[in-house]
């Protein structure tokens, strides 16, 4: 069998993706060289604490704006702007690589577009979850709730696939069952972190997006709605 000589071996990856991964991994480059002093001066040092300061997100912030029922925009942005900060060169280099990894398997079965909306919207629902029922002082950061809201779409494809065999559809949630497996034990070592309940989140709102963004899923709904009617 031949292959033609200018054609990849790999498949591309979205766009989108690839957008999203230099973001989060450029603006760490930035941190990690400002704070070695090697580009920006000395008030680059401080670059990372000011960027969480400014686009954390803060379930204290929240709480304020709904007792007064003030919603600046620069606070209402957190809920989407917080993915992109991380605490750590390690933090963020994680978060990338699932974001590689998943967003292209998303990408190609669902679209572009699915990928951008299944990231921010999860990051937002995993965010609102969190100050809901958690709450705390400390800041939410990180591109995890939006990255489980990907597995949240993966998990979805491979649940209509193992339905289309004829198998086990359970077996769709290893990974999150083992992902948060994981997350149990580290907090069994190095102390609970309430964190993992906006990655939760953001894999619920992933998965239940991701039966609209399916091609053809928004018909399907359409028309079990007109059939309840």
């Amino acid at each position: 069998m031949t292959h033609p000589h200018n054609e990849s071996p790999l498949n591309p990856l979205p766009p989108v993706v690839i957008a999203l991964f230099l973001v989060i991994v450029g603006l760490e480059v930035a941190f990690t060289l400002g704070a070695r002093g090697l580009v920006g001066g000395p008030e680059a040092v401080g670059w990372r604490l000011g960027t969480l300061e400014r686009f954390a997100f803060s379930s204290e912030i929240f709480a304020w704006m709904r007792e007064t029922g003030r919603w600046p925009v620069e606070h209402v942005l957190r809920f989407l702007s917080y993915p992109f900060v991380h605490a750590s060169f390690t933090h963020a280099l994680f978060a990338g690589v699932m974001l590689l990894a998943l967003g292209k398997m998303v990408g190609e079965a669902m679209g572009s577009l699915a990928v951008v909306v299944i990231f921010f919207a999860s990051a937002a629902g995993g965010a609102l979850i969190y100050a809901l029922t958690v709450g705390g002082t400390l800041p939410l950061i990180g591109a995890f709730p939006p990255v489980y809201g990907l597995i949240g779409g993966f998990t979805y494809l491979l649940w209509l696939r193992l339905g289309q065999m004829g198998e086990n559809q359970v077996r769709a949630f290893t990974l999150i069952g083992f992902l948060l497996g994981i997350q149990l034990i580290f907090g069994l070592l190095f102390g609970p972190s309430a964190e993992w309940v906006a990655d939760l989140g953001g894999f619920a709102i992933g998965f239940m997006l991701s039966t609209v963004l399916v091609p053809g899923g928004w018909g399907k709904l359409v028309q079990r709605l007109r059939q309840r009617s």
